[in-house]
């Protein structure tokens, strides 16, 4: 193993941990992106709950946590 790292040009360096470094950002990007996708969609389902809740204590009308849930959404 030693051997062949010694063998290892100077100019073969750069590529190598270029490739490496960019790999590595790439991984910890995709990490963070399903994080915060798994982040939103719980707080989503969370508030889903709640106002499942306050609409069934009749705190809340069906039309009130209708038009909140819809709230925010782009139209499609």
């Amino acid at each position: 193993m030693v051997a062949a790292i010694a063998q290892i040009h100077h100019d073969d360096v750069v590529p190598i941990v270029a490739i490496s470094v960019g790999g590595g950002v790439a991984l910890i990007a995709i990490l963070f992106g399903t994080i915060s996708g798994m982040v939103v969609r719980v707080a989503r389902e969370k508030s889903r709950r709640e106002i499942a809740a306050y609409i069934a204590e009749g705190s809340m009308t069906p039309d009130e946590g209708e038009r909140i849930l819809k709230a925010g959404r782009e139209k499609a």
